[in-house]
């Protein structure tokens, strides 16, 4: 577990990592702690060790509201240095080829709600809320503005980015941005189901997605196809000459559990 006086809380077991934002009263993030959240994905993304990350938050009211509007006032930029990974630590970390799950724990509008949607998975507790406010204060959310669209249907994305309306976890369910909402006092041990599920199967298959989702954003099918089976992505290329390969057709034709060494 991380230091007690620091914004960032990590808590590790086996082959997870819990990483959880604390910064009282509402987990807002200035640049020091999106500095702190970089350097703890980098270090998750490149520990062998280590193959799904939680990510959450304190309390029961706030997930995240943002950018820290005080500590902006205080002298924080607005165009100050994020870190590694840019706000948040992770929505633009490079080659992050683990799987990321967000917890959602309560409220997460703005740049909040921008961080889970850097997430793969989202899990959310029933009485979480989000918006994506910044149409109000004559600013654009530019993350969300990429990124929302790509996750649920156009035109919705199109009104919540317009008239920065809240929504409850049903309705973020119903439109396939949330996977699951769950009674608030099952979201963590829910998080963590899904993370040992995920921890159980083959790390190198789940590079091999990550990469190939990332590229097929700039490409079209066919060529993406090409690259694909031409192994031309670097972690397909090690997956195909890896253990867990042949580890894989090994255990299916003894019809037995393959042992994943992610190498």
């Amino acid at each position: 577990m991380s230091n007690d006086t620091s914004p960032i809380k990590t808590r590790r077991e086996g082959a997870i990592i819990e990483i959880t934002l604390d910064r009282p009263k509402a987990n807002a993030i200035d640049l020091r702690t999106s500095r702190l959240m970089g350097e703890v994905f980098r270090d998750f993304r490149d520990d062998p060790e280590l193959r799904v990350a939680i990510l959450t938050a304190s309390g029961e009211k706030f997930f995240c509201p943002g950018w820290d509007l005080k500590a902006a006032a205080d002298g924080d930029a607005v165009d100050g240095d994020y870190g590694v990974g840019g706000f948040g630590g992770l929505q633009e970390l490079p080659q992050m080829n683990k799987p990321v799950i967000a917890a959602v724990n309560g409220i997460a509008c703005g740049g909040g709600l921008e961080l889970a949607l850097s997430a793969d998975m989202i899990i959310a507790a029933d009485h979480a809320s989000f918006a994506l406010p910044e149409i109000r204060s004559g600013t654009i959310a530019d993350a969300a503005s990429i990124k929302l669209p790509k996750r649920i249907p156009y035109h919705i994305a199109m009104e919540l980015l317009l008239t920065g309306r809240w929504f409850d976890a049903e309705e973020g369910h119903r439109w396939g941005l949330i996977n699951e909402v769950v009674p608030a006092n099952q979201l963590s041990t829910r998080a963590w189901e899904l993370a040992r599920l995920l921890a159980s199967g083959p790390p190198l298959v789940y590079a091999a997605i990550k990469e190939v989702v990332r590229a097929a954003e700039d490409s079209n099918f066919q060529d993406m196809m090409n690259r694909v089976t031409k192994s031309q992505y670097a972690t397909i290329a090690t997956l195909y000459t890896s253990e867990d390969q042949l580890e894989g057709a090994k255990a299916f034709a003894e019809k037995r559990d393959p042992v994943w060494k992610g190498k």
